[in-house]
């Protein structure tokens, strides 16, 4: 043994046979290995959140915290995850991410068979793993459009519309991808205070997203489980997700998990629309990761989406609250190509829509500090507003028929647009440039470090510390 070893993190069952064995191995000195036992799965992520490098973590299959949200934690610390299989819990771990299973019982050949060429030894300073940058997601899959706006402005019902014009246009260039006989467009309710299901008058509130996102916390189940979690609205032609029973429930909902799970709907339909809400505040807003993860289904769905829809409605406190949504969504880094604004229940009188759209034209879209700002609907500006009339759909509603086209056919026809003059969109690829690196000495200097200037001149005075 060279000073070169293995450091791995252990978390294992009450009493588990192996745990014992490999202390006893690396006690007797057997395996290049620095065994470090967590009690608890919070005990694991603090100690992989620590900064002291780790090659590995061996965890048992039977802990409740082995879930797809460990594992990308491990991977984002350069610390690869082995299971220790369990005859009780049979899942696809590697799947999942971990990158080796061992038997209940194995030996230390075994072991280092695991770790050899997949696990970093910890000695020589210059061989010290650093945190990893894991590869970005796959997001190969149907087109993505998000339906957003203030509470009372008809977004969820747009949204049923959009689903509804969508689905009833099967043969166009947009759908051409081919789902076999089901239905090719999912409306995912994503908001944190659901209404699909009332708008749908679902008797049952089982399954929905919850359900999802817990299917794929530690496994990624195929298509056709997918669509068990689904209700088919045969009368609009489309498929319907469920939202969350109640707000408090995004609680459950770990944040790699919402995204595989997002990931997973967008490959199993052609189209998908998604119902969320226009909060998008994240840590870096507000210096709270709980405010980020209570977004998560907000900001997943956005940051995916290839045409993005903010409703409003005419008059002071409706333009007012819809300028409010396109600064949320072009700060957040929606291209402002992308971004659809629609005012809903629109006044028939062409000055009274030329005033909306000339509101909508000053949302500056801001691609980066420093820039100028480009505005209305250019090239790299907002998209025209769309105006819809108002109907009556409380009936339609009701009754669970087919809402009027003259509220599908403009979203459609918008949706369409964009995906022809931009394409699909990549995930990340459009949310500006990389963090830029500090130069050394361009953030200011303090007063007793500027030295003195040639035959005893002062330095900056002290109003001017900080430069």
């Amino acid at each position: 043994m060279t000073g070169e070893r293995y450091v791995v993190l252990a978390l294992s069952r009450a009493r588990s046979e192996w745990l014992g064995a490999v202390a006893h191995w690396t006690t007797a000195g057997s395996i290049p290995v620095e065994l470090v036992k967590c009690l608890s799965g919070e005990d694991l992520q603090a100690r992989l959140s620590s900064g002291r490098p780790c090659s590995a973590a061996i965890v048992d299959a039977g802990v409740p915290a082995l879930d797809r949200d460990l594992v990308d934690l491990a991977g984002t610390r350069g610390c690869v995850v082995v299971v220790v299989e369990n005859r009780r819990f049979s899942r696809d771990w590697l799947g999942l991410g971990a990158v080796a299973t061992l038997p209940e019982r194995f030996t230390p050949q075994q072991l280092l068979d695991a770790l050899g060429g997949r696990a970093a030894m910890i000695g020589r300073p210059d061989h010290l793993p650093g945190s990893a940058t894991g590869p970005d997601r796959l997001t190969a899959g149907g087109r993505v459009a998000v339906v957003c706006g203030p509470g009372g402005t008809g977004a969820s019902t747009l949204a049923i519309a959009l689903s509804q014009g969508l689905a009833h246009r099967q043969s166009s260039s947009v759908t051409s991808t081919t789902r076999g006989g089901a239905n090719r467009v999912l409306l995912a309710d994503l908001a944190l205070h659901a209404d699909q299901a009332m708008l749908h008058d679902a008797r049952d509130v089982v399954p929905g997203v919850q359900e999802l996102v817990e299917a794929y916390r530690a496994a990624s189940p195929p298509a056709d489980d997918l669509r068990s979690l689904v209700f088919a609205v045969e009368e609009r032609g489309y498929d319907l997700l469920l939202g969350l029973r109640r707000a408090r429930g995004w609680v459950a909902l770990r944040p790699r998990s919402v995204e595989a799970a997002f990931d997973g709907i967008r490959g199993a339909w052609s189209l998908l629309v998604c119902d969320t809400d226009a909060e998008l505040e994240g840590e870096a807003e507000t210096g709270s990761v709980d405010v980020e993860e209570r977004h998560a289904l907000a900001r997943t769905a956005v940051a995916q989406a290839d045409v993005v829809f903010a409703v409003g409605v005419p008059g002071v406190k409706g333009a007012h609250s819809l300028v409010r949504v396109l600064g949320d969504l072009v700060d957040f880094g929606v291209p402002p190509q992308r971004v659809v604004p629609v005012v809903n229940r629109a006044p028939r009188g062409h000055r009274a829509r030329a005033e909306v759209a000339q509101v909508c034209a000053v949302v500056p879209a801001r691609p980066g500090p420093g820039a100028p700002a480009s505005r209305g609907p250019e090239p790299d500006g907002l998209c025209p507003p769309v105006f819809l009339p108002e109907r009556r759909v409380d009936d339609a509603l009701r009754d669970g028929v087919a809402l009027p086209p003259s509220l599908s056919s403009p979203l459609v026809a918008a949706f369409d647009g964009v995906l022809h003059r931009l394409g699909p969109r990549h995930a990340g690829a459009e949310r500006g440039p990389e963090p830029a690196r500090v130069v050394p000495g361009s953030l200011g200097h303090w007063e007793d470090e500027v030295d003195p200037g040639p035959r005893g001149e002062s330095g900056p005075a002290p109003d001017a510390a900080w430069g």
